[in-house]
């Protein structure tokens, strides 16, 4: 009686704890059921996604028990609209842990992605459920389909075939232990990058070292070094948007030296040393790659691109290197030369090439990067990119002030149609901080789908790592800064504006190197001359853009074009490298970085853009085999964009049918498919893309 007693209070307990969670509610009690953030706390999170692993797991199970014969609605569609808490719960926590991250976060990253993997793995590995799906599968031609349903019944078959259902049982049971071990290592490296980046902060004491240094800068290192209870002094830390604009502007080379070089060795040995988890997640992806009949990493991921394959993607890389390298060589000598005239006695290094970038910039052209930032004031840069989207899609950004956020910075926008109607919830999270990674990226919170006959509304963020304003001194970005805020938000558009059924088909759901399409896209509306006069406006004067300045930033729109490309292409054949090694990968990172670009005949001055120890993108993040999907998706882009250069960057039917075809489409077709009802039926042309970076 006494443990009966005991097992019913455990239970009421229990049922309790969990009513008090604030992520375990059916319906999150919010405006527009966006995550109610002031009420979360980390300690939420666990027994959340545990719960929701239950619920999914039951779910499951229904589908395997039914007596039913399998069909598309009660197999196929069962499955898509199974889970639906833990999308939720896991969108929200993984965007937390990316924007606004703790110890008590990273500790449960830790214990949940394994969990998480394992749950993943158990449905996917499941023999009854595959044959059921199989079932479905092995009918389609008879089963009258709409192109959206067929689209979820191939890519449902396909993802349980890619993550292991044709495997025998002893395979079965390696790929798990691959799958939970890689769900570590990936987790690892990311924190390791972001303890390195906070973890290091060079002082300045003497005011003669701020030479050249612009005041927005300065401003932030003292305001960095108050924070830390430091006074008279300056400190500047290993965040890109502290660096870039260090190495550019500072006239200590010593200093420079000192900065770049901590920035370019993150976690290359000590506490945080990113090698051996490298080694390791290399070897397992080529073991896992093996394991399910592919030659590498490589063929594995691209299996499910428009690349199709490694072969394509070094064909790319390879039409693109020569002519980036050869440009670049040319902008060495210029600087070489601007080093000389200077009095300077030295080959020019990394840590000179921004410096003397800039020095080359005035010289030929006449243009500061510190002339054009007080025309982009974060604000200015936000209405500019409203205003594109509003011509272009009709589109309507109403700020809000009562929805939860986790970050009092953090603005939040609904977002209209034309004829009123709902397109989404838009979150714009602008500054650096410790708790947040580097780079930009966009976050899905609720994803768009159709249920029950109502259009579920997307809830969407974009995440930037501009420096924070300081002292009544507004943030006003680099152009590199402006060009972010456009492709961002051209993820988001991606987002907001899709028109699908099923939410793993939606938005941005579609092939790695065709979801950077919309946001390169977006970026080219930054630099028309008559969007400039709409939303480059004078911080302090109000006074728009000059149409001198717009002059010298298009004759220089080419400019240093050679590093860039070159610096990216380099980055992509790193990747490419690595995934192309077939099981057992046992390699040394530094050595086999150095030879990949020994390879390519690197110069010198250039590194990669990431070098290997701190490239989130290909060890923590989903861009593995697929950091070339920016330049392929640029060759769509560049396209996509000179139809707009032909009919005018408004133009309403162009804009419509960009709209109709790609960004209201997601992943429901064959991605080449879409971009040619765009078209009209043509290819992309590589031309304007080489035309563009000046490489023709």
């Amino acid at each position: 009686m006494r443990n009966t007693f005991f097992s019913i209070a455990f239970i009421m307990l229990a049922n309790f704890i969990m009513a008090q969670n604030p992520l375990l509610t059916t319906q999150w009690n919010t405006p527009f059921g966006v995550p109610p953030f002031d009420k979360i706390k980390a300690e939420h999170f666990m027994p959340a996604i545990q719960e929701a692993i239950r619920l999914h797991n039951a779910e499951i199970s229904a589908i395997k028990s039914s007596k039913l014969p399998p069909t598309f609605a009660n197999t196929i569609e069962a499955i898509e609209h199974s889970g639906e808490l833990l999308d939720k719960v896991n969108s929200t926590f993984g965007a937390l842990t990316s924007s606004n991250t703790s110890p008590d976060l990273q500790k449960v990253d830790k214990e949940a992605s394994p969990l998480l993997s394992q749950h993943f793995d158990g449905i996917y590995m499941d023999e009854l459920l595959f044959q059921k799906v199989k079932s479905v599968y092995d009918k389609k031609s008879s089963l009258k389909l709409n192109q959206e349903q067929n689209k979820l019944l191939e890519e449902t078959y396909k993802r349980f075939v890619r993550n292991g259902a044709l495997l025998p049982e002893n395979k079965k049971i390696r790929l798990k232990e691959i799958n939970s071990s890689l769900s570590v290592l990936t987790v690892q490296f990311g924190e390791n990058v972001l303890n390195a980046t906070n973890g290091y902060f060079m002082t300045i004491n003497d005011e003669k070292d701020l030479s050249g240094l612009p005041a927005d800068l300065i401003s932030s290192a003292a305001a960095a070094a108050k924070s830390k209870g430091l006074q008279n002094c300056w400190i500047f830390g290993l965040s890109k948007t502290t660096v870039m604009p260090f190495i550019t502007y500072a006239d200590n080379r010593i200093l420079r030296r000192q900065l770049y070089e901590y920035f370019l060795n993150r976690c290359n040995g000590g506490k945080y040393d990113n090698n051996p988890i490298i080694k390791e997640i290399v070897s397992l992806r080529a073991e896992r790659a093996a394991l399910l009949g592919f030659h590498n990493h490589a063929s594995y991921e691209l299996d499910d691109n428009m690349a199709k394959n490694p072969e394509n993607v070094y064909k790319l890389l390879n039409t693109l290197w020569n002519p980036a390298l050869n440009m670049a060589k040319k902008e060495e000598a210029d600087m070489q030369e601007m080093v000389i005239k200077q009095g300077g006695n030295f080959k020019i290094q990394p840590w000179d090439w921004f410096y003397y970038t800039e020095k080359v910039r005035l010289a030929k052209f006449d243009l500061k990067e510190e002339e054009m930032k007080p025309y982009f004031q974060v604000d200015s840069v936000r209405k500019g990119v409203f205003y594109a989207a509003s011509r272009l899609y009709g589109l309507r950004f109403i700020k809000r002030t009562d929805l939860p956020v986790y970050n009092p910075a953090v603005e939040t926008y609904e977002v209209r149609e034309s004829n009123g109607n709902l397109a989404g919830i838009l979150y714009v999270d602008y500054y650096a901080g410790p708790s947040k990674r580097a780079g930009a990226w966009m976050n899905n919170y609720i994803s768009q789908k159709k249920e029950n006959g109502k259009d579920i509304r997307p809830v969407i963020s974009i995440n930037f790592n501009f420096p924070a304003p300081t002292d009544g001194q507004p943030t006003l970005l680099s152009w590199d800064d402006v060009s972010t805020f456009f492709h961002e938000f051209g993820h988001s558009l991606h987002g907001l504006l899709t028109k699908c059924t099923y939410s793993s088909l939606s938005g941005t759901s579609v092939s790695r190197d065709f979801v950077e399409l919309p946001s390169q896209f977006m970026e080219n509306w930054a630099s028309e001359p008559e969007m400039l006069k709409v939303y480059a406006k004078h911080y302090k004067t109000g006074q728009v853009i000059p149409e001198s300045l717009i002059t010298k930033m298009k004759n220089a729109a080419k400019f240093n074009m050679g590093f860039i490309t070159t610096e990216y292409l380099a980055a992509a054949f790193l990747d490419m490298d690595y995934h192309t090694l077939s099981a057992p990968a046992d390699i040394n990172p530094q050595e086999f970085e150095k030879s990949a670009m020994d390879k390519l005949g690197l110069i010198s001055p250039i590194p990669p853009r990431y070098n290997s120890t701190y490239f989130q993108h290909i060890f923590a993040g989903e861009y593995s085999a697929g950091y070339y999907a920016y330049i392929w998706a640029e060759v769509l882009d560049a396209d996509a964009f000179s139809y707009f250069s032909k009919n005018g960057i408004f133009d309403p039917a162009t804009a419509d049918s960009f709209r109709k075809n790609i960004l209201e489409r997601g992943g429901t077709d064959d991605a080449m498919k879409l971009y040619r009802l765009f078209t009209g039926g043509k290819d992309p042309d590589v031309t304007p893309l080489l035309e563009r970076r000046g490489l023709k």
